[in-house]
């Protein structure tokens, strides 16, 4: 007798309970699809930037300043990890698709080399120097449009997610008191024989639990396949921000510390909820 499990003084009826897992495993899901598109553009934020982040572009025109560029490279060689000269074939096939004139536009190309610097303090010093003389563009400062869609992307994705999570409040909060109501006689007699507010509220922190672990489980489940999915379309891509997009180690942990946290915050609505409601009864 003394290993029986103490069974709950009173439980949500059918249509509640059903109603409170399907929306919880929505919200769930909803809540983890929107946590891990924001960290696998985060991811490809990041992978971004350090990709480019060592690399500069130099367009230079006018012999003399030409002459001054080279012998800049030349003298901090040590410093550049690789300095690659764009030849004027190669930037005729790049401007192909906007400018056509073949021979004719050769006369109006700049002299281009692409730089990738061993560090970026190197960077900045060696681009101070060459800036006197050509045109430097870091790759970072060119791509700052992707970079800033990308994260105007996770603000959006993390604002879902607040907005996902108040939902979940407010409806175990609802649930909460309108299970209270129902049982309202109950509630009257538990007090009545000396049950305690905390004791009244565990019960019901039981009930919402095992729905919540549930819920959680399947919106997790669900979420699952649309976020691999999302992640097997941007490596397709290859190029660009979307073909960095990815979850790491510490990503996938986020994702699934998500629906425990889910679980204890709607625990803890509950109790505090179902306390409130007791105090004023």
């Amino acid at each position: 007798m003394k290993n029986m499990k103490k069974p709950t003084v009173f439980s949500l009826v059918r249509e509640q309970s059903m109603f409170m897992t399907a929306i919880m495993s929505l919200l769930t899901f909803l809540s983890v699809l929107t946590l891990g598109v924001a960290l696998s553009i985060g991811t490809g934020v990041l992978r971004w930037n350090n990709q480019w982040e060592l690399f500069a572009t130099v367009q230079v025109s006018g012999e003399k300043n030409i002459e001054s560029v080279q012998h800049i490279i030349k003298n901090n060689s040590d410093k550049i990890e690789s300095a690659t000269e764009i030849t004027s074939k190669q930037m005729t096939q790049l401007m192909a698709p906007w400018v056509s004139g073949g021979n004719v536009l050769k006369n109006y190309l700049p002299k281009m080399w692409e730089i990738k610097f061993k560090t970026k303090s190197d960077l900045t010093e060696i681009g101070k120097k060459l800036s006197e003389n050509a045109r430097f563009l870091t790759h970072a400062s060119a791509l700052k449009t992707s970079t800033a869609a990308g994260w105007k992307m996770i603000l959006m994705s993390s604002l879902i997610l607040i907005l996902t999570l108040g939902a979940i409040g407010v409806c175990i909060s609802y649930i909460a008191r309108n299970t209270a109501m129902l049982h309202k006689r109950e509630l009257e007699i538990l007090n009545q024989i000396g049950a305690s507010d905390g004791f009244i509220a565990h019960q019901m922190q039981i009930i919402v639990g095992k729905i919540s672990l549930t819920a959680a489980g399947i919106g997790f489940m669900c979420a699952l396949p649309f976020i691999l999915m999302i992640l097997s379309t941007a490596k397709s891509a290859r190029i660009g921000l979307m073909a960095m997009m990815g979850l790491s180690g510490f990503g996938w942990l986020c994702l699934i510390l998500l629906p425990i946290t889910i679980i204890l915050f709607a625990v803890g609505v509950t109790h505090k909820t179902t306390t409130n409601i007791l105090k004023h009864s």
